[in-house]
């Protein structure tokens, strides 16, 4: 990325200026400098938008395209993101400060690949139309029908800063798929993204207002999740405004998809190879600082293992790069904003108050004035009733906590508000397997997981991890709704 982006406001397949004050601006995390940025929506640039997407939904071709029309539009849009992948993937660095490994892998490849497994696979392949079986009353007569699958309606996508293209992609795939139109309103910290997904939308020939694209910070979402024009609303972010959307949107019923925090155990028992674990654990404290929903923050190890597991963990935080997200020697990069620091700073220095010990990091990196870095941080002499083994963190630290029995390991796992992600890590697999069946957890990994995300697993959580499933032939469905035609035959 050379130079600084600016652009306007998608709404209604076309380019708008702003009418909210000033602008919403992107800053490098790491060099503090502007990346770029966009025009601020006041409340009635945001109401268009959704006006716009009413029209697409009721008047509009969109939803009354079959779901092979569809597909081959979401086809072209998943080349054209591919064509300017390059480019996703230097913004999303920019404005992330996701580190390039990262940005290739999880921020701009994984989503590509979720997006084009929807146009490609789900979509043509999904049963829109669901033949009911002659059923017959005697006396009465036989009747029989069809269950169809029809579009929600619009439907409003609220991201937020970590992994927003992944995010934006996984929201807008599905929703497209169905028949659904659409409001995307990105984070404030990383709203380029979004914005090229309105350039491609342009490019592949979306029917007006079918992706709209506007900034906004709580009111705009407020407004949105309120709306009476908005029929669902599908929000990621942290479990504690994910309750208000889920408050705000009750007043009119809308359906709500909520993806929120977690606080992710990983289950180390006794049998397991720690040359294959210590890494994970670190990968899991230090992948885009920490600032993932998903990462197994919590590692419940065995006591006779534990020491053992602790020195290797140490010794391969010493060998991570922290630093400058741009340097391809860097491993870990930094947090999103100064905000987001003073929070991690707070949090880390609240385990301590409370009994936990530093075993690794606890400060700001040496040399790295510029930018909102922070060491990663281990601690033990945890338990589950800290603050620091029970709250979202959001940075890269993470508790290490002893267990003596399989039980009480499964206990400690599961005694959390959280029930996101797992792990267990055994070289008795169908054991592990007992005990992820035991985890409440939407997902988990046994010994690592397998090599990628794939689009075919549903993802979402238990209790305040949130509702529903995004991903795959179930993210696809909850932009569905179901409706039964019957007729009598004689």
């Amino acid at each position: 990325m050379t130079g600084r982006l600016t652009y306007q406001l998608y709404i209604d397949g076309a380019w708008v200026e702003g009418t909210g004050s000033g602008v919403v601006t992107a800053y490098n995390p790491s060099t503090e400098q502007q990346v770029g940025s966009v025009p601020q929506a006041s409340l009635s640039d945001v109401n268009r938008a959704v006006e716009a997407a009413r029209r697409a939904f009721d008047e509009g071709p969109w939803p009354r395209m079959s779901p092979t029309e569809r597909s081959k539009i979401l086809i072209r849009f998943a080349d054209e993101m591919e064509r300017r992948y390059e480019e996703l993937v230097s913004i999303c660095m920019a404005e992330t400060g996701s580190t390039r490994m990262l940005a290739d892998f999880l921020q701009v490849g994984t989503p590509l690949e979720h997006f084009r497994d929807m146009a490609e696979r789900v979509l043509p392949r999904f049963d829109f139309d669901e033949p009911m079986l002659p059923y017959d009353k005697p006396g009465m007569g036989v009747g029989q029908g069809i269950i169809t699958k029809e579009a929600i309606g619009v439907a409003a996508l609220i991201t937020p800063f970590n992994f927003p293209l992944f995010l934006n992609v996984c929201k807008i795939g599905p929703a497209l798929a169905a028949g659904c139109t659409t409001v995307l309103k990105p984070s404030p910290y990383t709203p380029l993204e979004a914005f090229v997904l309105g350039e491609i939308a342009d490019a592949v020939g979306l029917p007006p207002g079918v992706l709209n694209v506007v900034t906004g910070d709580i009111d705009a979402s407020e407004f949105l999740t309120r709306h009476p024009m908005v029929d669902m609303v599908s929000f990621t972010g942290s479990d504690v405004v994910g309750r208000k959307v889920y408050t705000q949107a009750a007043d009119s019923l809308k359906k709500v998809v909520l993806e929120l925090g977690g606080k992710s155990a990983n289950l180390i028992m006794p049998d397991a190879d720690l040359e294959a674990v210590a890494p994970q654990v670190v990968r899991n404290m230090t992948a885009h600082a920490g600032q993932g929903c998903s990462l197994l923050t919590r590692t419940i190890v065995h006591r006779s293992i534990h020491d053992e597991l602790i020195a290797k963990v140490v010794d391969i935080l010493g060998s991570v790069k922290v630093g400058d997200h741009a340097d391809p020697d860097v491993m870990m990069g930094p947090l999103i904003s100064d905000a987001q620091r003073t929070r991690v700073e707070k949090l880390i220095q609240q385990g301590q108050e409370e009994g936990g010990k530093v075993a690794f990091g606890g400060g700001r990196p040496d040399g790295l004035d510029t930018g909102f870095f922070v060491e990663p941080t281990l601690f033990v002499n945890v338990n589950n009733s800290m603050t620091i083994a029970r709250e979202e963190i959001f940075g890269p630290v993470g508790v290490v906590i002893p267990f003596d029995t399989e039980d009480e390991a499964i206990s400690i796992a599961n005694d959390s508000n959280y029930g996101l992600g797992g792990s267990v890590w055994s070289t008795n697999t169908n054991n592990a397997l007992s005990i992820a069946r035991r985890l409440r957890t939407g997902y988990v990994d046994l010994n690592g997981g397998g090599p990628y995300l794939s689009p075919q697993g549903p993802f979402g959580g238990y209790k305040s991890s949130g509702l529903g499933r995004e991903w795959g032939s179930h993210g696809l469905a909850e932009f569905l709704e179901s409706k039964t035609i019957h007729w009598m035959v004689r």
